[in-house]
């Protein structure tokens, strides 16, 4: 510890590379972030804008989409500057940085869980699904998705503000998170990868139970089904979903339960994009692919009409 200042400050060397390559990838990042901004928007826009588009799979999507936002907005304006100029970050900004990662990474887990939940009411207890899946509930399971979500991040953070950085300060990573930032440290790291090891276990089992419980009996459900047209229609309510989930779930859950021992700076780099970056753009554009109803909704604000009409 002789001779070592205390970190003020890190700097970011998620891609840097040369400044052709550079400008190239602040484009690109510019092009996502503008797409997610505008297609979680018009996502919100639409479920506003429509009476009949009040079920509780359009409560949770309107709330998913608003959290994409937030989400892409933690970390791709900061990586644009990083790109364009400066590539540090001040100690607090980062620290809270990594705060509204975890946060809002947490919360989006218990949203999809619940929409999971949502679709194993409506398909498997039809005749009680207004009942269940009442207002008030819903906006319970929402509330609580942002409480977990505030704990979780807490509980993780406080821990890393105990921690000392001494003459380390660069992370080789585009943003703040987690795992970078225990990397670095010059003190003992125990009680923060404990912490971070049992919460994100508890986060991760108690959501994926909730949504292997809830599709475990959709496809039972469904497999009963006579009709093959109503077997299609309802798998069609849930493939989005199930994207989504595999999109995030996958590299969420590598990226932060992978020991450091075996982490690659390219991995958690692309790993990171996914979750944090891609996913918040590709879900409006997979809802409305996946989702009969928000297609339509989307034609009738952009006033599109069929070509056989118009000539007609």
């Amino acid at each position: 510890m002789d001779n070592q200042t205390t970190v003020t400050y890190f700097v970011l060397l998620g891609f840097s590379y040369n400044p052709p390559t550079q400008i190239f990838l602040f484009f690109i990042f510019s092009f996502i972030y503008a797409t997610t901004v505008l297609g979680n928007t018009v996502i919100m826009t639409i479920i506003w804008s429509n009476d009949h588009l009040r079920s509780p799979m359009y409560f949770f999507l309107n709330h998913l989409s608003f959290l994409d936002i937030c989400f892409s907005s933690i970390t791709v304006p900061k990586l644009l500057v990083n790109l364009n100029s400066s590539q540090t970050i001040s100690y607090s900004g980062c620290i809270a940085q990594m705060f509204l990662i975890l946060q809002s990474g947490c919360t989006e887990i218990y949203i999809l869980a619940a929409m999971a939940f949502d679709r194993y009411t409506a398909i498997c207890k039809p005749l009680h699904y207004v009942q269940i899946m009442n207002r008030v509930f819903c906006r319970w399971l929402v509330g609580a998705a942002w409480a977990i979500g505030s704990t979780h991040a807490m509980v993780n953070s406080l821990p890393i503000l105990k921690l000392t950085f001494c003459s380390q300060n660069i992370i080789r990573h585009f943003s703040c998170e987690q795992p970078s930032l225990l990397a670095l440290s010059c003190t003992e790291t125990f009680l923060c990868v404990i912490t971070s090891f049992i919460s994100g276990f508890t986060i991760g089992v108690s959501s994926s139970l909730v949504i292997v419980y809830s599709y475990f009996h959709i496809v039972s459900t469904v497999l009963k089904m006579q009709s093959a047209e109503a077997k299609k229609k309802t798998f069609s309510t849930c493939s989005a979903h199930l994207i989504v989930l595999i999109l995030y779930y996958s590299t969420s859950c590598t990226r932060y339960m992978r020991p450091t021992s075996v982490s690659s700076a390219i991995l958690d780099e692309l790993f990171s994009i996914q979750y944090s970056i891609l996913t918040p753009m590709l879900n409006p554009i997979i809802y409305s692919l996946k989702t009969g109803e928000i297609r339509e909704a989307l034609k009738k604000l952009l006033g599109y009409k069929p070509l056989r009409s118009c000539v007609l």
